[in-house]
């Protein structure tokens, strides 16, 4: 199995208890991410299956978002039972909290926390592959240049929707981005009349019309805060009275006991204590849920790819161990796991160009390049 490292002080408990609300959400139909006629997400069929090159060995880190950590750590222990040589361990603790060290090359991993095995330390002390969920900046790769001579490597490994939560028993029917920015923004960007605290100025009326709204979120290590404060409040500040949570496991959790909650995390956190609000790019628009096709065509208002980034030195190729992991992750096995995670796989075309940003092999489709390799 890989190694999980939650990283970053998490409690190990709140993704347990997470776990579980997870299950439970699946199995009561929570996750209607529909795009197979049985209601159920499907990889791309030109996506074919992964053929192993050679049986590699070494050690790979991944580090980086919580958001793609559970993402991760599926294909991680998936690519395992095709390569048992390679050891990886993956890291959360925050998109931004894991770039600088990804850029200088320094991982947060202690020495013997990747396994029990005496080959552990060659986790230690470097970053191979920076999970992300928002992209680089052209300042963060202006960076990366400057520091290694060369452009960083992007990989986008799967579609994600930025969600709205709000707990299961709140009738919200949907909001604007007008009024999510007037609920979690403090300089109201998108130009709502009045700062909304109340449920009653969304439209819900009785006893919820006077109850005050308990806005839920992510910490300054989040790359979904960012991503959220960017796209949602078109870079406004956060109102001071967000509850910034240590990630989206304990944010869903706090959601779940919080009638009066709203918050953000990506769609692979949805449980039976929550559910998710669809959205409308703007007043009079009609409301837009997330799901696979919404999320590719860009109609949910705040739909994105979820990242890996490497170091792919243009002279030299990637280690064996690297290369064949991040094929792996294009491969319908990786694809799978990426479902299995809740989030959304990638287009075949897409597979396709990533393999060819890998090896420097044109191809019209995923399935040649894959089926190459044999």
């Amino acid at each position: 199995m890989a190694e999980v490292n939650k990283g970053g002080g998490r409690n190990n408990v709140l993704w347990s208890t997470l776990g579980c609300l997870l299950l439970l959400g699946c199995a009561s139909g929570a996750l209607a991410l529909s795009s197979g006629s049985n209601g159920q997400l499907v990889v791309d069929p030109a996506i074919a299956s992964y053929a192993a090159k050679a049986n590699v060995s070494g050690a790979v880190v991944v580090a980086g978002s919580d958001t793609m950590q559970p993402i991760v750590a599926r294909i991680a222990s998936a690519f395992k039972q095709w390569q048992p040589g390679v050891h990886i361990a993956v890291q959360g603790g925050g998109s931004d909290a894991a770039l600088n060290g990804f850029l200088q090359n320094q991982a947060t991993i202690r020495r013997g926390d990747a396994d029990a095995s005496p080959k552990s330390h060659q986790v230690s002390g470097n970053i191979h592959l920076l999970a992300s969920s928002r992209p680089l900046t052209d300042g963060e790769r202006k960076d990366f240049r400057s520091r290694y001579g060369y452009d960083v490597t992007e990989i986008p490994i799967a579609l994600d929707a930025v969600a709205i939560y709000v707990n299961r028993q709140n009738p919200i029917e949907g909001l604007t981005l007008e009024q999510l920015d007037a609920i979690f923004g403090r300089d109201r960007k998108r130009g709502f009349s009045e700062e909304i605290t109340m449920w009653g100025q969304v439209g819900l009326k009785d006893d919820w019309s006077q109850q005050p709204i308990h806005r839920y979120g992510q910490d300054k290590r989040s790359g979904t805060r960012t991503f959220f404060v960017l796209e949602a409040l078109l870079g406004g500040e956060l109102r001071a009275d967000v509850r910034e949570e240590s990630g989206p496991a304990s944010e869903i959790l706090a959601l779940s006991r919080d009638l009066l909650g709203i918050g953000y995390a990506g769609i692979g956190f949805q449980a039976s204590g929550v559910r998710v609000l669809p959205l409308a790019e703007s007043t009079g628009r009609s409301y837009i849920a997330p799901t696979m096709e919404s999320a590719a065509s860009g109609s949910y208002p705040l739909s994105r790819s979820l990242y890996l980034y490497t170091k792919k030195d243009p002279k030299a190729d990637l280690e064996p161990a690297i290369l064949e992991f991040l094929r792996f992750v294009n491969s319908r096995e990786g694809q799978d796991m990426v479902v299995k995670a809740g989030a959304y796989p990638l287009p075949a075309d897409l597979a396709a160009k990533n393999l060819q940003t890998l090896t420097g092999t044109a191809t019209s489709s995923a399935t040649a390049l894959l089926s190459s390799a044999n």
